[in-house]
């Protein structure tokens, strides 16, 4: 593992010319556009991972400043360098940086610590991405997407480990205690939502799947999940000739002033009931609550537990 960063600084330059000659040269006139364009993106995908690379060696390069001590004040000396392993966006990317020990002391890379390297392999640009994708559909879509986009494979139980770290940074946010600021309050009227959804379960596979249900029987199943919005409005002043005109869609009517937007709407989901769903907005709303709110208005469904 090469810590001289002219090596890569060539590789780049080669690979960036071996670009411009892929789309300007003779080849690329019997090449349709999709075909060029996965190329590019793959080789650019290859060429971030070097640059990533040079970025690790030039800051691994340069030796930590002295001394490097431990939690409890220890003086650690330095011992070698020591390789690490960064799965990006960009695919695998390894480097070598200083590490320092001393007896009965845990090592220490000074450098993980500049440049807020996560405890795991995976970086959190690449976590983001699949954590924000594991919201929508299952762990194993997410990580076919990943797969076939960006060729880095990630295993389930990656997405797994991260979607549960980063539900213990959402509990760490929200009791976070409220920061009182001297911006002047927007919306008089406070609207609280309250709604069912029904979530689709990922069901184990089954040997075989039957050709026809019986009656009653779905193929998918749903867990009812409880969202609720949280968010202040500013009056909408219309008379009743106003509604009218609106409801039966006149087009002679005059025109009014915008509606009023919601002001910092806020959604939160729970699959833990409506009771749980109740005392997780309670506390929200006590912080929206002050000397300007002058109404204050609930919409929810039919369900009489919302209600």
């Amino acid at each position: 593992m090469t810590s001289n960063p002219e090596p890569i600084v060539q590789q780049v330059q080669h690979e960036f010319q071996n670009l411009l000659a892929y789309v300007m040269g003779p080849d690329a006139r019997a090449q349709t556009a999709y075909t060029v364009e996965l190329t590019l993106f793959r080789r650019l995908l290859a060429l971030g991972a070097a640059l990533l690379r040079l970025f690790f060696v030039t800051r691994a390069a340069v030796r930590p400043a002295e001394p490097v001590t431990a939690p409890d004040g220890t003086r650690l000396t330095s011992h070698d360098q020591r390789p690490t392993t960064d799965y990006s966006v960009f695919g695998k990317v390894c480097c070598a940086r200083h590490y320092f020990t001393a007896r009965g002391q845990e090592g220490r890379c000074p450098l993980d610590a500049e440049l807020s390297l996560p405890a795991h392999c995976y970086s959190d640009l690449l976590r983001e991405w699949a954590i924000y994708g594991t919201t929508d559909e299952s762990y194993r879509e997410s990580q076919t997407v990943l797969t076939r986009i960006l060729g880095v494979p990630l295993s389930l139980q990656a997405l797994e480990t991260g979607v549960a770290e980063a539900g213990h940074d959402v509990t760490t946010f929200y009791e976070q205690p409220v920061v009182p600021t001297t911006t002047p309050p927007v919306g008089t009227i406070l609207v609280v939502q309250a709604d069912g959804k029904g979530v689709p379960m990922v069901q184990p596979p089954t040997e075989s799947s039957a050709v026809r249900l019986a009656k009653g029987q779905k193929r998918t199943k749903k867990k009812a999940a409880v969202v609720t919005a949280l968010s202040t409005m500013s009056p909408y002043q219309r008379t009743p000739q106003d509604v009218v005109a609106a409801l039966l869609q006149d087009s002679s009517r005059p025109e009014l002033v915008a509606r009023p937007q919601p002001v910092g709407k806020a959604l939160r989901a729970t699959l833990a009931g409506k009771g749980n769903a109740m005392s997780l907005l309670a506390p929200r709303v006590a912080q929206r609550e002050g000397p300007h709110i002058q109404q204050r208005v609930a919409l929810t469904d039919g369900a009489e537990a919302l209600q």
